[in-house]
């Protein structure tokens, strides 16, 4: 890959490049500002910067958006979106699976079931219907898994500005998550693999192929746990340590999709969720986001937003978007809700943790582009599956607001900390207080 991105940038001006670049880092700085302002996770703000930088390619002879342009945003965007997904791995709290134990598997189980089930059932009606259902089952099978993938950093934040992170609910949602992303990933892994597979018999080998990964990094993980442990005791912060870390994400990555024909991002995720159980894991991420979120990261998600084509929107495609949004919504509060109620959560509780469940943001969109490439899914879906990552987003804190209406904190410390300008004048108001009861 690295050597086709020289070749496409060598057969141009190497610098051409770079205006598309000052662009997307300036204009996705911007909006993922403003997207945050709003309400929205950064990343919605930073696809619109892209949507709308794409309309330069609709400006007759314009050579900003060249073929050879888009290609070498193309290559720099597959860096991002492995590094995306090691850092989500590096993210994942292994320790949350002990504290919830077997409801988060319930939970977990049918929030990825019964979402996957629905997008399967929607997909098969508008993709030539039951009657064709055998011809195509391995696609729409792959658009259910997009609608399994979660992302709760938006229901984080409103629990934690609510006082409920630590609650029943919160632990919950963060451990579901986690068994959540987990399962996303392997299932986005075997369908590609099936995708690309010729008949009954590969099936197998497929499979086996994956435990093989699995194995094999387990075995590779153990090492490298103990090895980046005694660097960090006698090189503390040592730059060594995220150097390393990259090498192990590119590595898995690499050997992933070339040796064990398991997705390149589930290399890269597996990668992180190792590297995870390492005392220095927060300073090893802290340095992957620096460089991914500098350059790499707003690259992969303003290049969705250039390359959209909304030409394939036809009054079908747009049935089957607004079916596949809303069962997107319905089957995560739907198949998590019927969970915990299942696990004897009161109604209220359970429902609270469907609503915080629903939201998406990086994985579906990373899931998503993987089926565009892989050609298993229609380019035209990718629009839908943005505003889904919006409308969740705006609805979960929302609901989960009005859930929680009249409910006194867990836990005040875990409410937004006061304003400076709000500490300082609280003392002299507390003063002029005191002396007035004087």
């Amino acid at each position: 890959m690295f050597v086709d991105a020289l070749s496409v940038m060598g057969s141009s001006e190497t610098y051409e490049i770079l205006l598309p670049l000052a662009l997307i880092l300036m204009c996705s700085k911007l909006f993922s500002i403003l997207g945050k302002k709003i309400g929205l996770p950064q990343v919605v703000g930073i696809l619109v910067a892209g949507i709308l930088i794409g309309l330069i390619k609709l400006i007759p002879n314009q050579t900003v958006f060249t073929e050879d342009t888009l290609k070498g945003l193309s290559f720099l965007a597959k860096i991002g979106v492995i590094l995306i997904m090691f850092s989500a791995g590096i993210e994942t709290d292994l320790k949350q699976f002990k504290i919830c134990g077997l409801p988060s598997v319930v939970i977990t189980l049918l929030g990825v079931i019964v979402p996957m089930g629905l997008g399967f059932v929607v997909a098969t009606a508008f993709n030539g219907g039951f009657a064709h259902a055998g011809e195509n089952v391995i696609h729409n099978l792959f658009y259910g898994t997009i609608l399994a993938a979660t992302s709760v950093s938006v229901t984080v934040a409103t629990l934690k500005e609510l006082g409920k992170l630590n609650s029943k609910v919160g632990t919950s949602i963060i451990a579901a998550a986690i068994m959540d992303d987990i399962i996303g990933i392997v299932l986005l892994s075997l369908f590609i693999s099936l995708n690309n597979g010729t008949g009954a018999g590969e099936v197998g080998i497929i499979i086996g192929k994956m435990i093989g990964f699995f194995a094999a990094a387990a075995a590779i993980g153990v090492a490298l746990h103990f090895l980046l442990n005694i660097i960090e005791k006698r090189y503390p912060h040592t730059r060594r340590l995220p150097i390393i870390g990259f090498t192990v994400c590119f590595f898995f990555a690499y050997a992933a999709e070339k040796w064990f024909g398991v997705a390149d991002i589930t290399g890269a995720y597996i990668a992180g969720l190792i590297l995870s159980t390492v005392h220095e894991h927060e300073y090893i991420n802290r340095k992957v986001e620096v460089s991914n979120y500098m350059i790499f990261g707003p690259v992969f998600f303003a290049n969705i937003g250039i390359t959209a084509d909304f030409s394939g929107i036809t009054a079908t495609m747009a049935g089957f978007g607004v079916c596949f949004i809303l069962m997107g919504l319905i089957g995560k509060v739907l198949g998590c809700g019927v969970g915990s109620l299942i696990c004897k959560y009161s109604f209220k509780d359970s429902l609270r943790v469907g609503v915080g469940m629903m939201v998406r943001a990086e994985v579906v969109i990373v899931c998503t582009q993987k089926g565009i490439d892989n050609g298993m899914v229609d380019p035209a879906i990718m629009p839908f599956v943005l505003l889904l990552v919006v409308i969740s987003a705006l609805l979960a804190p929302l609901l989960l607001k009005l859930l929680y209406k009249g409910e006194k904190p867990d836990d005040p410390n875990l409410m937004p900390p006061v304003e400076p300008s709000e500490a300082q004048e609280a003392p002299a108001e507390q003063a002029s207080a005191d002396g007035a009861q004087a």
